[in-house]
């Protein structure tokens, strides 16, 4: 059995094609939104944040031979709790990770505080494409009214926003995938100076809002995923499902 760590676009695709190799798997997510997703691919839906040990009695109690690490790059914490887990149980550890699509145009900063006085340099509304879960931290250092947050139209964010006391008018709820026409109207629409937004990948949308930037002139600070010493990664869900079904095989052998 694998235990699929989700939370990405990316993760719906392994779960995917885990079905399609016949690779039995439960699909691990926090929100109740990536709940909603995942139940479209699999009924073996984990709801909930696991810490270590929790993960390990969890993989212990449905006999996980294998983990595919898919979250967010920036879910460092979920990564290093998966690889201490898989550690101590012996289990193999497979990540899936977006390859980079930095560029040299871009203003690349290693924290939120960096990005935050990066952006205060510029002049006009500051478009953040962040996520919810990290706004609180960008208003330790930026006025609310100069930032304008991309979030999900979900019950949960918005309570997180009204929670902030954001204004209704530096908000924008809404579901992607955002072409970078989409990304170019938006930031021309709220008068944009700078946008923010995190290293997250073709799936993520990436090459679109910076490419936006790029065509409007506007400048773009990334803020850049941290590094793990990962044992086994990969950047195509064709190899992780090869390396899957042997590790499967593998396991069924010596079961025998």
């Amino acid at each position: 059995m694998i235990l699929l760590l989700g939370g990405t676009s990316d993760s719906l695709k392994i779960a995917q094609e885990l079905n399609k190799a016949n690779l039995a798997f439960y699909l691990s997510v926090v929100s109740d939104y990536g709940e909603n997703l995942a139940t479209a691919v699999t009924s073996n839906v984990v709801k909930g944040r696991l810490s270590t040990r929790e993960m390990i009695e969890f993989m212990k109690k449905h006999q996980i031979t294998q983990l595919i690490d898919a979250t967010h790059p920036y879910a460092i914490e979920v990564s290093k709790n998966a690889m201490t887990a898989c550690t101590q149980l012996g289990t193999n550890y497979l990540r899936f990770e977006r390859p980079s699509l930095i560029t040299d145009e871009m203003i690349t900063v290693q924290s939120i505080k960096a990005a935050c006085e990066q952006a205060l340099n510029y002049s006009g509304k500051i478009y953040l494409t962040t996520g919810s879960k990290t706004l609180a931290d960008f208003l330790e250092y930026l006025p609310k009214k100069r930032i304008v947050a991309r979030v999900l139209p979900t019950v949960e964010v918005l309570k997180v926003v009204e929670k902030l006391e954001i204004s209704t008018g530096n908000v924008e709820a809404l579901k992607g995938p955002f072409s970078k026409e989409l990304n170019r109207e938006l930031l021309i629409h709220n008068q944009a100076g700078v946008m923010i937004t995190k290293e997250s990948g073709h799936a993520g949308g990436f090459f679109e809002k910076t490419e936006a930037c790029r065509e409007l002139n506007i400048p773009c600070i990334v803020i850049q995923r941290e590094q793990l010493d990962y044992p086994e990664k990969f950047s195509s869900i064709e190899g992780l499902i090869e390396t899957s079904k042997e590790n499967q095989l593998l396991t069924k052998k010596e079961e025998r």
